[in-house]
């Protein structure tokens, strides 16, 4: 219990447990309370709503139920890692394929809607997380960016929500703010390749697949989606 907004589930595919991408809660500031991804262990209590990312008081609560907050205190798991405040972590893929290079094996996806309850926007991207051993090893990791337009105006090409493999190997991101299909896997994309912008990019494909039944009609982006530098170089 205490888990405000489970979205993305997905079991690890070496131990088999059950992980999950939280939002948690508005009205704190832009810099708190982060989103996370954690493991989800039976019969652990994960503190909302009266604390957050372990023991950190909600001030609201605080006030309303001293003596409830202290025992959420006492008793509340720490998540296992966090995705940033307003990110809005949602598409959560555990890469059991073998068409990416080896250090994506087995580590988590996670697509971050990104929010809008910050000054600067956080999110609006796919970010990688490393796994061993069947427990993080590090720091999210860009992955695929470039769905934010013009930051200073709010504008966005597009929100990547959800995360799919397919037989290939290849990823599957659904963008719901721009209407869209992505499919991200190893092979040659000239548009990259021949500009120089990224010399190591033999190895890389970026393709928009179709727009989500049911929506709007959508507008592809030539170029403004990227994989970062570091994780387009074949590992």
């Amino acid at each position: 219990t205490g888990l405000r907004n489970p979205v993305g589930l997905a079991f690890e595919p070496v131990t088999g447990a059950l992980w999950t991408t939280v939002n948690e809660r508005d009205g704190l500031g832009q810099d708190v309370p982060p989103d996370y991804l954690t493991r989800v262990v039976d019969g652990a209590f994960y503190g909302w709503p009266y604390v957050y990312f372990g023991t950190y008081v909600d001030p609201t609560w605080q006030k309303l139920n001293p003596a409830a907050v202290q025992d959420a205190q006492a008793r509340a798991r720490v998540p296992d890692l966090a995705l940033g405040a307003h990110s809005v972590p949602l598409g959560l893929h555990f890469y059991r394929g073998k068409a990416f290079p080896e250090r994506f094996r087995q580590g988590a996806f996670v697509a971050r809607r990104g929010g809008g309850s910050r000054v600067e926007f956080l999110g609006f991207d796919v970010v990688f997380v490393p796994f061993a051993g069947g427990a993080p090893t590090g720091e999210p990791e860009p992955f695929l960016t470039g769905f934010v337009a013009d930051m200073a105006r709010g504008q966005v090409h597009g929100r990547p929500v959800g995360l799919a493999e397919l037989p290939d190997g290849s990823l599957l991101v659904a963008d719901d703010g721009g209407n869209t299909l992505w499919r991200v896997a190893y092979g040659v994309w000239n548009h990259i390749k021949n500009s120089g912008q990224f010399p190591e990019a033999e190895n890389l494909t970026l393709e928009w697949v179709g727009t989500i039944p049911g929506k709007r009609e959508s507008r592809r982006f030539e170029g403004d989606l990227v994989l970062t530098q570091q994780d387009i170089v074949e590992q």
